[in-house]
């Protein structure tokens, strides 16, 4: 009894640590995104956590909002050097820069490991317009998977909370009470 109790306690001592390693390989020797905004790195982390549990899902989003053919999404994805949310950074940013995901794709194939902030260097002076895009479709993209997503003081300031956020969306989805009838 007493070498299962012993056993137990080092069992849950080590839970912590468990629980706080990379969920896969690729995570472990991954960089940081570096993509000039700390709060979007932040989020491409999650993404990726969260196209390894709903691939299909991840894709779909890509697809519909973001403008990416299926098949070109999945054969990116098992490219070397491209986690999902490499991908989402580079078609979002592309749409907010009014550029083809591809374009943006290229650029940082030459040397997948450069980090974001080189690509668009690469590019000219990132605009602080497109980040602001980047970072309200990431937002819609958490609403849209039911994902929970912490806000900063300026997001949070621009698209309020959650529960705003949907009123907005019912809001702009319900047929007009107003209009006049034929």
């Amino acid at each position: 009894m007493r070498a299962a109790a012993i056993l137990c306690l080092a069992w849950l001592a080590s839970a912590p640590a468990m629980a706080q390693a990379p969920a896969s390989p690729e995570a472990a020797t991954a960089p940081a995104y570096a993509t000039g905004d700390a709060w979007i790195d932040r989020q491409l982390d999650d993404i990726d956590a969260y196209a390894r549990r709903y691939p299909a899902s991840f894709v779909d989003e890509l697809s519909r909002y973001l403008g990416v053919r299926r098949g070109y999404a999945e054969a990116v994805l098992k490219a070397p050097g491209w986690r999902a949310g490499d991908l989402y950074f580079a078609c979002a940013w592309a749409q907010a820069t009014d550029q083809p995901c591809r374009a943006i794709v290229r650029e940082r194939s030459g040397d997948a490991s450069r980090a974001w902030q080189a690509v668009l260097a690469a590019q000219g002076e990132p605009d602080n317009l497109a980040y602001r895009e980047v970072r309200h479709a990431i937002v819609a993209s958490y609403d849209r998977w039911e994902r929970p997503i912490v806000l900063d003081a300026r997001l949070r300031e621009q698209l309020g909370d959650a529960a705003q956020r949907l009123e907005r969306a019912r809001a702009a989805h319900a047929p007009a009470q107003d209009a006049p009838s034929p």
